[in-house]
């Protein structure tokens, strides 16, 4: 954390947009204050009562006011003895109407944060959502999972352990300290002499503790990113036999976590001890002074009530006095994380969504007119691209990685915004169509297939409720993997776990272009998707592109010239611009890039066959 952070402990900006999600609450936050005020005031009786019993034992006469001797019973009436038991039954009620206000306040101000944090959450992971891809390649997945869960989670904290809770306990501290007063001053002041002491311990055990807790936080997320990092590649790590020497990095990063929680137990074990020996000089100060006022005088009894009192306001005030310091270093916390969570909903990279044009029919023509595209400032990864595609026709993109062939289909559908230029479907720029509807008429199979935990038929409809069981069964046995499926324990509703681990790459892959086929899109794009894949399945897909994109307009992106032979057009791509375009004969007969390419891959087949 840096000292800017630091400075923010209270800003007071941060604090109002948290509390704009407290709106919807604010009946149980105003509530939850109540509840605060209603402890503080509760706070010193049981003392005072506690004060009258002792007073009345020893004086032999009920010392009580009046107006408690008539809530109590008619003490004329009654016996010192009577005073007492009614006093004690008091104080059994009172003790549960203030254990049933600490428990409401409690629970109240969890429920209050725990709903704050729901909504935070949930306007953030929308905000995630529209972000523009260009953000998930400069933000680690981590951070973002970060800023959804745990910094949200901190938020909570302002709420059942921050800003609520320390109201509750410098209410409690003020009404204390005035009841103190208000009964003997003197005793007040002579048993807080040794308080600015205490002041000055619980400032350094925060400062100590604050710091304690950002070196754990970080060593936290170290182990955490470790521990991922190395699960997912497990298979390379033993592999290479690396284990012993993953196994020494780890056992670094666990010490380092391990000395900061030292660090921060270290803080502990100095400062609650000087709470209890700071309250015991307290203590020794009244009894001292209390002692030295004793005259012989039989009144003189009522001090060992006073005493009994003082003893017990006391130890009410450094209560909360031991844990506010832990309970300011929850609020800085929240307060940084919510600021952090903040930044993410205050991201202004997202995919522009102000199109309008949402037509029922997208026939399918695409027109790229001198688009220029870069993912950071000026570096251009695509210059003056001009290209178009008929409805039904079959454009094909190749060139060596990184001539920009991912690029150009990541522009159609919008994932990012160009800087130059246009891009049209069925001669509207894209950007006047209305999102969804653009992408619901675009097919789209990559070759680096996601599938979610879950079953095979969520993976496919993406737990859209328009598509039923029967289209993807349909589907599936237009591809052919129908039969596979049906194989699998439970058919459609087989779990294909995290990344479908349960399955292998080729599985996977027709699996995906299912879920792209199911949609029946206007617009296909096949993103290498037929490169990692076995002879089989490649001829599976193959059968079923040749059927599928008739009617449809096709972008294929293959390193596998073979695959493209039929393709309407072909464009050749280097280094971000188009070289040369035309059809797999066209292009051989020119003599130029493709010529190169098909006989590079010619060679190397040859030499597979050798």
């Amino acid at each position: 954390m840096s000292k800017a952070e630091k400075k923010k402990v209270f800003d007071i900006t941060v604090l109002r947009r948290v509390f704009q999600f407290v709106k919807p609450y604010r009946k149980a936050f105003y509530f939850s204050l109540f509840m605060a005020i209603l402890m503080a005031a509760f706070a010193p009786i049981r003392p005072f009562l506690i004060q009258l019993t002792v007073d009345s034992a020893l004086l032999n006469r009920i010392h009580s006011p009046g107006w408690l001797n008539t809530f109590l019973f008619d003490a004329e009436k009654g016996s010192v003895g009577s005073f007492i038991i009614a006093v004690s039954i008091f104080q059994v009620i009172f003790l549960f109407i203030e254990t049933a206000v600490r428990f409401g306040f409690s629970f109240l101000a969890s429920w209050l944060g725990q709903n704050v944090v729901k909504d935070i959450r949930t306007t953030v992971y929308e905000k995630v959502l529209g972000l523009n891809l260009r953000q998930f390649d400069r933000t680690p997945i981590g951070t973002l999972t970060t800023r959804t869960i745990s910094d949200i989670e901190s938020v909570n904290d302002i709420f059942s352990e921050g800003l609520i809770p320390i109201l509750a306990d410098l209410l409690t501290i003020i009404v204390i300290l005035c009841t103190m007063f208000f009964m003997d001053w003197r005793l007040t002041l002579i048993s807080l002499i040794p308080f600015p002491f205490l002041l000055i311990a619980t400032y350094y055990f925060k400062e100590s503790v604050n710091k304690s807790f950002i070196k754990v936080r970080d060593a936290v997320a170290k182990l955490n990113a470790f521990v991922q990092e190395h699960l997912t590649g497990m298979p390379v790590v033993q592999a290479f036999a690396a284990e012993e020497r993953e196994l020494d990095q780890f056992k670094k990063i666990n010490k380092e976590h391990r000395n900061a929680n030292i660090k921060a137990i270290f803080a502990y074990s100095v400062f609650f001890p000087i709470v209890e020996i700071v309250l015991a000089v307290s203590t020794g100060l009244a009894v001292w002074w209390l002692a030295g006022q004793v005259t012989g005088n039989p009144l003189d009894k009522d001090m060992a009530g006073k005493l009994t009192a003082f003893i017990m306001f006391l130890n009410l005030l450094f209560r909360p006095l031991r844990i506010i310091a832990d309970k300011f270093n929850v609020l800085q916390m929240g307060v940084i994380a919510a600021e952090r969570v903040f930044k993410v909903m205050d991201n202004e990279d997202v995919t522009k969504n102000a199109g309008t044009h949402k037509p029922n029919l997208v026939k399918g023509e695409i027109e790229f007119k001198d688009v220029w595209f870069a993912y950071e400032a000026e570096n251009y990864v695509l210059k003056n691209i001009n290209f178009s595609a008929k409805a039904g026709e079959t454009i094909a993109l190749v060139g060596h990685t990184g001539s920009g062939k991912t690029s150009i289909i990541s522009l159609l559908n919008r994932l990012y915004h160009i800087q130059k230029g246009e891009i049209k479907v069925d001669g509207v720029n894209i950007d006047d169509y209305q999102l969804d509807e653009l992408r619901k008429h675009i097919g789209v199979v990559l070759q680096d297939v996601f599938l979610f935990s879950g079953s095979i038929l969520d993976n496919i409809t993406l737990r859209n409720p328009s598509i039923t069981y029967q289209q993807v069964e349909d589907a599936a046995k237009m591809i052919g993997i129908h039969d596979f499926i049906m194989q699998l324990p439970g058919g459609y509703h087989y779990d294909v776990m995290e990344r479908g681990s349960t399955l292998s790459l080729g599985q996977r892959q027709l699996i995906s272009f299912i879920r792209a086929l199911i949609y029946d899109p206007s617009i296909l794009i096949l993103d290498e998707a037929t490169s990692s894949i076995d002879t089989e399945s490649e001829l599976l897909i193959q059968k079923a592109i040749d059927t599928l994109i008739a009617g449809r307009t096709s972008i294929v992106i293959a390193h596998r010239l073979s695959t493209i032979r039929k393709a309407s057009k072909i464009i050749v791509l280097d280094k971000g611009e188009i070289k040369e375009m035309g059809t797999h004969e066209e292009l051989l007969a020119l003599g130029g890039f493709y010529k190169k390419l098909h006989e590079m891959q010619f060679e190397k087949k040859q030499s597979a066959i050798v």
